[in-house]
């Protein structure tokens, strides 16, 4: 045996070799579903992360205590797992480890994160709606935050802030990715939310749903123009992050896994 195969036949390596094969899997029919399965999938998953917004509101206007509003956040997280919707943030390291695996074209992986960001940013602002309306004290905490990000400015610091949310965001993935316990991926969930929310880092779906809610009480000094600016901001720094922080370092070390002539790969 040579000494690479002495290698890959490592528990660590083995482990590794699972994980990839099971991205793959996933992710072939993931950027080949259809136009429906792929909008439906889409606008569940700015649902699913606005009731961890609306959570999230309750328990800052509550309290005042951001970590604690973080921690809140962690249903909206759990609701995506559980409900097999999609956020955009999911879409780094499955896709591009699909797509460097030659299952998928770059086309099919620029359509669905597309068409993600669009359906989560549509759902999420009329459930929004609906949570601004149906609680009006929320308002003021709602415009508060919302006003906090879009107006944050576009500064270094503003954009390490981004970097961090999509990197965060995408080690979740491969958290979820790296066991098969429920339990474990639960456990992945809510530490995430802590660190997304909790820690004030900057995410374009998140931050755009309190965003909406701010926007939706109609005293916000920030308006739909300033929003749009921001999100393309946060959407860059998110796809940095990550891109570079979690998927590339990551497909460096699977690599050997995702060629085309690699057997385990093509079978999953």
């Amino acid at each position: 045996m040579e000494p690479d195969d002495q290698i890959m036949q490592g528990p660590g390596e083995r482990r590794v070799a699972e994980a990839a094969e099971r991205i793959v899997a996933e992710g072939r029919p993931r950027l080949h579903r259809t136009w429906t399965s792929l909008v439906a999938t889409s606008l569940l998953g700015g649902i699913d992360v606005g009731v961890g917004v609306m959570t999230l509101l309750f328990v800052r206007h509550a309290t005042g205590s951001e970590l604690l509003a973080g921690l809140a956040f962690s249903v909206g997280l759990i609701a995506l797992l559980l409900g097999h919707s999609e956020l955009f943030t999911e879409g780094f390291l499955v896709p591009v480890a699909t797509v460097i695996a030659g299952a998928a074209t770059w086309l099919d992986l620029v359509r669905m994160w597309a068409t993600v960001l669009v359906m989560n940013l549509i759902g999420g602002w009329v459930f929004m709606w609906l949570v601004i309306q149906a609680y009006p004290d929320l308002r003021p905490t709602a415009a508060a935050l919302g006003a906090h990000f879009v107006d944050g400015g576009y500064t270094l610091g503003t954009f390490c802030l981004t970097v961090l949310g999509g990197g965060v965001i995408t080690l979740m993935t491969r958290m979820h990715h790296g066991t098969e316990s429920v339990t474990g991926k639960i456990t992945a969930s809510v530490t995430t939310a802590f660190v997304l929310a909790g820690l004030g880092l900057w995410h374009s779906v998140l931050d755009s749903l309190i965003a909406f809610a701010g926007l939706h009480t109609g005293r916000t000094p920030y308006g739909y123009a300033d929003w749009l600016r921001w999100l393309g901001w946060a959407v860059l720094g998110n796809i940095v992050g990550g891109l570079l922080l979690t998927t590339g370092l990551r497909l460096i070390r699977s690599a050997p896994l995702l060629t085309d002539d690699n057997p385990s790969v093509e079978a999953g």
